[in-house]
């Protein structure tokens, strides 16, 4: 195919995509309230809003989330349509699982956050602040900045033992190396939660940095088990050879 071929195909996937998230955003909009009542389910006080706009607002961020939740599997079929043809045979069917799982992994990290990160922060949160003698008037806005941002980064922190087995599979990776770098992956991880919590303090870092680490030694095993033997094993083989 054309370079111009490959735009148009491209253009093509992406009109598709962005028509389904839009559609899915729109059906989301309907039942926002709804949708901020789940969301408001894990704290214990009531919302406000600030400016006549910022209720509207919100009901627009939670819309263009779960439209992007609903649409996430038909836009990773699109990018799968487009890539597969540029795969060799074997090369697309050991991409397919990765994109079935990778899905799975994702909305598992959505739960993780949902039913269990989530609660415990928010409780922590706000009884420190009562403890220091404040009442809690939470906005929102912020609330729903304070809960997507958590959600979305769970979601994408579960995929890293897949993408930890990816580039093993191509040779970029081994589980020696992986754990002789153990040290190095505690302070990305440190960083990686510094750079996505939504406040600066210790607790939140500490929420998001233990489930990276545990998921970085799940990754280790899963790459023993179904990473395959390249890269550098390959070339000891070869030297010693």
């Amino acid at each position: 195919m054309p370079f111009t071929g490959h735009l148009k195909e491209f253009r093509s996937r992406l009109i598709t995509s962005l028509f389904i998230l839009i559609l899915c955003a729109g059906v989301s909009f309907y039942f926002s309230g709804t949708l901020l009542a789940w969301l408001k389910r894990p704290l214990d006080t009531e919302l406000i809003f600030l400016s006549p706009a910022e209720a509207f607002w919100a009901d627009l961020k939670i819309s263009l989330f779960v439209g992007f939740l609903c649409a996430f599997p038909v836009i990773l079929y699109e990018v799968w349509r487009f890539v597969a043809p540029g795969l060799l045979p074997h090369e697309r069917g050991a991409f397919m699982p990765f994109l079935i799982f990778g899905i799975g992994f994702f909305f598992l990290g959505l739960a993780f956050s949902y039913f269990l990160a989530l609660p415990f922060a928010l409780q922590f949160l706000i009884d420190y602040g009562r403890e220091s003698g404040l009442t809690p008037r939470i906005s929102v806005s912020m609330y729903i900045d304070f809960n997507l941002r958590l959600l979305l980064a769970s979601g994408f922190i579960f995929e890293l033992p897949l993408v930890m087995i990816l580039l093993a599979k191509f040779g970029l990776l081994t589980p020696d190396f992986l754990a002789e770098n153990r040290k190095y992956a505690v302070i990305g991880a440190f960083v990686i939660a510094a750079v996505i919590t939504p406040t600066p303090d210790i607790f939140n870092q500490l929420m998001m940095a233990v489930p990276l680490l545990f998921l970085y030694e799940v990754g280790i095993i899963a790459v023993r088990l179904f990473g395959g033997r390249r890269g550098l094993p390959q070339q000891k083989e070869s030297e010693g050879n």
